[in-house]
């Protein structure tokens, strides 16, 4: 039967598609060996980290010691959308986190441009870490060996200067690539592998926050904190408090690269959800108490600008090497876990494309040994390099921030929309508290709320790639959907 224009758009997949074939392995042909733990360390490994070694930089300028509000706004606006991806991960335990959630319930079209979001999110995210690896990389170089990169090795093509937009030719930031070709190498190998040796970095990348807020706080100073709401040229009172909430919000990122696993984790209808909710609580933890310290040990209009921020912060309070040194090399090792887990939910959500038919087959293929999809890692890979050797970081954080949180929104609406479709009656698994409708509403209005003081180059950007999303899926996606053959 011939579908009309609009029933494509908003034809469905339904959830009950996504089965194992009874040998340990989902039906796409992905191995299911991921338990509660590892799971959960993917979530931490790729949220904490960016947002405090990093981001910090860029928001506290924005909001003064008032961006630990911006800390909790994220963190609460996150924690509404995960006990909808808790309930959404039940029903549809697949790869491809909110495009899978999107395409059981609102429609393919939502979906295709749900995936162009996680596609942002994801690959911007990825150059962007693996960007900020580089300064805590030359900190930990320098004061171990006293050797420094050179600046036309560690610097990137373009970049944002005092008059916009600069170019710098034959400049290039070497660090950054080489740090996603060895996660490329580690994913090509296996999940399996992946996942432990990430579970291996989280746990020394906790051990070495605790050890900054242990050797900061020495240094607390709780003027540091007045005024508390900063007052610049750009943002006042709240409005800096929502701007940098944006900046940080990326970072949050980490409850979708645990969905992005869902065909690789055994019992997922249990191991996701609780991977979700337990690594939101660890990583709103542990960015409150850093982000606390940090700010008492330092002005905050020292931030701005501050290369290895948290490096320079222990050699402050000290006046020794040494405690930086340790958190440099700390630093060097966490965000490698944070790249190597971002690259891989980049590479799970395209394979979930790829697996609908709408977008080449070449993201889909299984290597037959590794059970990895080989071809796809390597090319994102490349992409993700190209973007974190030529590009400065600063024009990559609020479009990261941009995705998360329209994929957010996505999310949340589909809640109610699956629960229209299961009807009345008793319901198995995790169920978002108050009803359908009270918390996936919340969620909606805090991204909207965090999304409306994000920059306007970052919404014409955003406007530009979805157009390009739009038209790939109606020039490609729409023709080669396997729902096509379904009809």
């Amino acid at each position: 039967m011939t579908q009309s224009l609009g029933q494509k758009l908003f034809r469905i997949k339904p959830a009950a598609k996504h089965l194992d074939d009874g040998e340990g392995h989902s039906a796409s042909g992905l191995a299911r060996n991921l338990g509660l733990f590892p799971l959960t360390m993917i979530g931490v490994g790729a949220t904490i980290g960016t947002g405090i070694f990093f981001t910090m930089v860029e928001a506290v300028p924005k909001a003064g010691p008032s961006v630990v509000l911006s800390f909790l706004l994220a963190a609460l606006t996150a924690g509404l959308t995960a006990l909808c991806y808790a309930e959404l991960a039940f029903k549809i335990p697949a790869s491809g986190s909110s495009y899978s959630f999107a395409y059981a319930s609102v429609g393919e079209f939502a979906a295709f441009v749900m995936a162009a979001c996680l596609l942002l999110e994801y690959g911007l995210a990825a150059s962007a870490t693996a960007i900020g690896w580089s300064d805590y990389l030359n900190n930990f170089l320098s004061n171990a060996f006293g050797y420094e990169i050179l600046r036309t090795l560690r610097s990137p093509m373009i970049v944002s200067g005092a008059n916009g937009v600069e170019f710098h030719p034959g400049h290039i930031n070497l660090p950054p690539v080489l740090l996603v070709v060895l996660c490329c190498f580690l994913l090509v190998r296996g999940t399996k592998e992946s996942a432990t040796t990430n579970a291996v970095m989280v746990m020394i990348k906790l051990a070495i926050l605790i050890f900054f807020c242990a050797i900061a706080l020495r240094g607390f100073d709780i003027n540091n904190f007045h005024p508390f709401f900063f007052n610049g040229k750009d943002f006042t009172g709240m409005a800096g408090v929502t701007a940098a909430a944006g900046t940080v919000f990326f970072s949050f990122i980490g409850i979708d690269t645990v969905a992005t696993a869902g065909e690789e984790v055994r019992d997922p209808k249990r191991n996701v959800p609780m991977g979700i909710l337990a690594a939101l609580a660890i990583v709103t933890v542990f960015y409150l108490l850093v982000c606390v310290a940090a700010l008492g040990a330092q002005p905050a209009a020292k931030f701005a600008g501050q290369e290895a921020g948290l490096a320079v912060i222990l050699q402050n309070v000290t006046g020794q090497v040494w405690p930086a040194l340790i958190l440099s090399a700390g630093a060097v090792i966490s965000v490698f876990s944070v790249t190597l887990v971002t690259i891989y939910g980049q590479t799970r959500i395209l394979f979930a494309i790829a697996r609908d038919g709408l977008v080449p087959k070449v993201f889909q293929t299984v290597h037959p040994k590794t059970l990895t999809p080989a071809n796809n890692t390597i090319l994102v890979s490349l992409a993700v390099g190209t973007v974190a050797g030529l590009v400065d970081s600063t024009f990559l954080w609020d479009m990261v921030s941009m995705g998360t949180l329209t994929a957010f929104m996505v999310v949340s609406i589909a809640v109610p929309v699956m629960r229209r479709r299961e009807g009345p009656g008793p319901q198995e698994g995790f169920r978002v508290p108050f009803g359908p409708y009270v918390v996936p509403v919340l969620s909606v209005l805090a991204c909207l709320y965090i999304m409306k003081d994000l920059s306007a180059t970052t919404f014409r950007v955003f406007f530009i790639w979805m157009t390009v999303a739009v038209s790939t899926y109606f020039i490609y996606g729409i023709r080669n959907s396997k729902l096509n053959a379904a009809a």
